[in-house]
């Protein structure tokens, strides 16, 4: 229909492509919830014990010449000998202290960017558990919606960038001072890989030696910790570090590139790490079940300079990686 301008009317659709309708608006911002600070207070000093518990591990094989659990001794003892002898704890600080300053740095990185938006988010949740590390990692919640591209895309940044720049000088050290030790995983129980990011630093700090001749101290092995956690962040998947940024960048791909991320760790769980397997699983049954939540403004694009830092994300998690994490001689 002629509006008497010399143009007909402008499409419904192309108004809708630059203007987003009444009912896509964000509503008012609700008032911050209370954050309760005792529960993550609790968990914080659960870890604490847990992590330090498993350190006094790392520290006394390192102080032996040995890889961590050793021998034919029962992993529980080795769990419940600090208990027995209480001034062992001072062996497990250097570990379990780095290690929550990594993950600590980390959830810290998505609070203060979700405060930076506006975003109600709680403390950092730290999650004790009797693993070979003491710990599950931490996570914090986003109780409120994101409302672009690009809140959601600093918000999933945030946090593994943070914790990189935690762990990677720790590792540094740690490779720098720590032993050559050729037999050190001659009675070893488990074997851990080496990601990219150590490879390059045994090659910097001792040319031309075998990384598995070099025994982490207990710095190095919680930096190794962080570079790990730091990976499977940054998994293009879900609702992960990776998959926010994954959803910013294309969210109309987000559910397929998740369920591929999947399928891939399932095969590698076959012909390389079994506990890749685990992983894929777990994606691949919250990818079907749950998608990942739409932000208010879908049509805002990223900028050139957040673009670039989806490619440093990138480059993170190749340095990060290792197709073997924990393996059994």
């Amino acid at each position: 229909m002629n509006e008497g301008n010399g143009h007909g009317r402008i499409p419904v659709e192309v108004l809708d492509m630059n203007y987003p309708r009444i009912i896509d608006l964000p509503p008012p911002p609700e008032a911050p919830r209370r954050r309760e600070l005792w529960l993550p207070l609790i968990l914080f000093l659960l870890t604490v014990v847990s992590t330090l518990i498993v350190g006094v591990e790392f520290g006394r094989s390192y102080a032996a010449n040995q890889e961590p659990f050793s021998g034919d001794s029962n992993l529980l003892a080795m769990m419940l000998l600090p208990f027995r002898h209480p001034a062992m704890f001072v062996l497990g600080i250097p570990f379990s202290f780095t290690l929550l300053a990594i993950l600590f740095a980390h959830e810290m990185g998505h609070f203060f960017a979700c405060r930076i938006y506006g975003i109600d988010a709680s403390y950092p949740y730290f999650i004790p558990a009797p693993t070979l590390f003491g710990t599950f990692g931490a996570f914090i919640r986003i109780r409120s919606p994101i409302a672009t591209r690009r809140a959601l895309f600093d918000v999933g940044l945030a946090g593994p960038v943070v914790g990189f720049l935690i762990a990677a000088p720790a590792m540094v050290w740690g490779i720098a001072t720590s032993k050559i030790v050729p037999d050190a995983q001659e009675h070893a129980v488990f074997l851990f890989g080496h990601p990219a990011l150590e490879r390059l630093l045994v090659a910097l700090f001792h040319p031309h030696l075998d990384p598995n001749w070099l025994l982490l101290n207990p710095v190095g092995r919680a930096a190794w910790v962080g570079l790990f956690v730091t990976a499977l962040n940054l998994l293009p998947a879900w609702q992960l570090d990776g998959g926010h940024i994954m959803y910013s960048l294309t969210s109309a791909r987000h559910a397929k590139i998740s369920l591929g991320v999947a399928l891939v760790l399932l095969g590698l769980g076959i012909y390389a790490w079994h506990g890749w397997a685990t992983w894929g699983v777990i994606l691949l049954i919250l990818s079907l079940r749950f998608r990942h939540p739409p932000v208010w403004d879908r049509w805002q694009p990223l900028d050139s300079a957040r673009r670039a830092w989806a490619a440093v994300a990138l480059v993170i998690f190749v340095l990060c990686f290792t197709l073997w994490p924990v393996m059994t001689p």
